[in-house]
């Protein structure tokens, strides 16, 4: 009867931990598995935009007139500068992300130091811009009318430029408090009250015969349908529910809160993992700074923070060609 002998070592080697699939640690592996996984969410995420986009293609808002700020630039409109301006920040932090990755392999401590901490910049930069964009969206700049279907009538010159407001409405003194938990129903409140009241707004318009209304609705040349003066004021009197400044998860001044809904999701999730990035790259930048990684011999915790830091640039890529460019 032949006996078989068992390799002690060999079992050891392949069911010990030992093996590395693909020639990659476990901890690469772990952060592989997350990156994937992460990308089917965000994956799930933009579908659902782009199927709601396409739902409602008529009523979508223009990119290029809803994202036109700029810091320290009151009063300007600049297109897509600022956006474009926050993705070239977060794709060089990639580029800085990827020398300090190469210099670990050459085990030069410096270099993955100053390289580390200019990614860290970048990714500060980038959150605090998104944070200032969505303090812009929120804020609003023209304001506008809700319909009592919930569509948007936006109020522009003889030109078709987009007029505010304040450029035509004049405010009054206002009884009506806003509701709160604490002065009204318990189970009630509402959002701050607008700065104007719908009769203010038609009294406003009514003595402005240059100006006109625009709804969302887009026409066949892609550009937002202009109501004849008559109609329009027609539209207000009879149609318009309430004022609308900014965006918020109920109603958006530039057209479908869907929109406002989405994109405070996305870039909300999004912005939570550059700012996670940025925490995560400030510990290992102060590892480095200690010398923890040269007196291992390796710094591939500086590559597998890299592998995040990487994807989460490619995902803002794609967050960037959905809501901006497209």
């Amino acid at each position: 009867m032949d006996t078989t002998v068992v390799n002690t070592d060999a079992r050891e080697k392949v069911w010990g931990g030992g093996n590395q699939p693909l020639k990659a640690s476990y901890g690469k592996m772990m952060m592989w598995f997350f990156i994937v996984s992460d990308a089917l969410t965000f994956s799930g995420f933009l579908a659902a935009y782009g199927f709601s986009r396409f739902k409602f293609i008529e009523s979508w808002p223009i990119a290029d007139e809803v994202f036109t700020h700029v810091p320290f630039l009151h009063g300007q409109e600049h297109p897509m500068i600022y956006v474009a301006f926050m993705t070239f920040i977060l794709i060089m932090s990639s580029v800085t992300m990827v020398l300090a990755v190469d210099a670990g392999h050459h085990m030069n401590k410096a270099k993955v130091t100053l390289y580390m901490f200019l990614t860290i910049i970048g990714g500060a930069i980038f959150v605090g811009s998104q944070a200032w964009e969505w303090a812009t969206f929120i804020k609003g700049d023209h304001g506008a009318v809700q319909t009592k279907g919930g569509n948007i009538l936006q109020f522009v010159d003889a030109e078709g430029h987009r007029v505010k407001l304040a450029d035509f409405v004049t405010a009054g003194t206002h009884e009506r408090v806003q509701q709160e938990r604490k002065n009204g129903l318990w189970f009630v409140s509402e959002g701050s009250l607008p700065t104007y009241t719908m009769d203010e707004v038609i009294a406003g318009f009514e003595a402005n015969p240059n100006l006109s209304i625009r709804t969302q609705l887009l026409d066949e040349h892609g550009h937002k349908t202009i109501l004849p003066r008559e109609e329009a004021l027609k539209q207000l009197k009879t149609n318009g529910k309430k004022v609308v400044e900014g965006a918020n998860l109920h109603s958006n001044e530039y057209g479908s809160p869907l929109f406002a809904d989405f994109f405070f999701f996305i870039t909300g999730f999004h912005g939570f993992h550059v700012f996670s990035g940025v925490v995560i790259n400030i510990i290992i930048f102060f590892n480095v700074i200690l010398g923890t990684y040269e007196r291992r011999g390796s710094y591939e915790m500086v590559e597998k923070v890299g592998l995040y830091w990487h994807f989460v640039d490619l995902v803002w890529v794609f967050v960037f060609t959905f809501f901006y460019l497209v």
